[in-house]
């Protein structure tokens, strides 16, 4: 395991494997990767170890068979490299829905009704007292939620946004989904952010969707619409997303994920129309727990000669 994992997935892990556990929080270094390659028969990665071709292409005879990625985004992996090098690759998506989705939700309200701004000034010291003009943020209720990418995690945000408060919910994917509540396709992503007052970034990571919302689509969004990316950093172009911010082309942004993570511009920070969360998607203990027992089912199938339940 290349990250402390939760002590009750360890102790599964430990009950079947002879358990090697990396006691540092931060991604592995190159060399690092290419030592778990030569001496492990299984990995279990995690966001920020990068994994690319040059790395397999270090190690001549790899003993590892499987790399069991601990998260449903897997762009950290080459997995045609991985693959190449007779490493087969699994992730862990089902457990990470709703948890992702509820963080969604979480920044869609604070971003829009001003809840860090207003934390940050009670904290300070610097509240007043109500008054009727004080804060006034944009009501969620009845509004368009615009979700860029129809996905398993992109639907939970949506029939959340309809059920829960009423939205009208419009969408860019690639290709027309069947749906169980109301939502309108765009024609394309520049229509979608033209129409809705929140958009929505819920799209996997990777070459395909590197820059997806550039300053062309900040530009096409409504002055008083927020921007919410729970998906990864990249897909944003965060130079653009900052002088958006900046000419207040848009009302504001709630962010989980960075471009260049964990750096996050000094400009985003300064600015109070801005909601940072520190990469928090999956942060509950049971979420960590679920994905952390899913890459070792996919270790246990792997080993017993079954298909993997979450290959990639």
């Amino acid at each position: 395991m290349t990250r402390p994992l939760p002590e009750s997935v360890q102790a599964a892990a430990r009950a079947t494997y002879d358990l090697t556990v990396r006691d540092i929080t931060t991604p592995m270094s190159h060399d690092e990767m290419c030592a778990a390659l030569r001496d492990y028969d299984g990995v279990v990665p995690t966001l920020g170890d990068m994994f690319s071709a040059e790395v397999f292409a270090a190690v001549d005879a790899p003993m590892c068979q499987v790399l069991a990625n601990f998260g449903v985004g897997y762009n950290h992996i080459d997995v045609a490299a991985a693959k190449a090098a007779g490493i087969a690759v699994s992730n862990t998506p089902g457990a990470v829905t709703d948890a992702t989705a509820d963080t969604a939700m979480c920044l869609m309200l604070m971003s829009a009704r001003r809840a860090g701004e207003g934390e940050r000034m009670v904290r300070a010291g610097d509240w007043t007292g109500w008054h009727p003009t004080q804060l006034l943020g944009m009501h969620l209720s009845g509004k368009t939620v615009g979700i860029i990418g129809m996905g398993r995690i992109g639907q939970a945000i949506a029939r959340r946004c309809h059920f829960g408060f009423g939205m009208s919910v419009a969408y860019h994917s690639r290709s027309r989904k069947e749906l169980d509540f109301p939502a309108q396709p765009a024609a394309d992503l520049l229509s979608l952010a033209a129409a809705v007052d929140v958009l929505v970034i819920a799209v996997p990571g990777g070459a395909e969707t590197h820059h997806l919302v550039n300053a062309e689509v900040l530009a096409a969004m409504q002055p008083h619409a927020h921007l919410i990316n729970i998906a990864r950093g990249n897909v944003v172009e965060e130079a653009a997303l900052v002088t958006a911010l900046q000419r207040g082309q848009i009302g504001g942004a709630g962010l989980d994920v960075y471009e260049f993570e964990p750096t996050v511009p000094d400009a985003l920070i300064a600015m109070e129309n801005v909601t940072l969360l520190p990469h928090l998607g999956t942060a509950a203990l049971e979420v960590r727990e679920d994905m952390g027992m899913m890459t070792l089912a996919n270790l246990d199938a792997f080993f017993a000669g079954d298909p993997l339940p979450n290959a990639v």
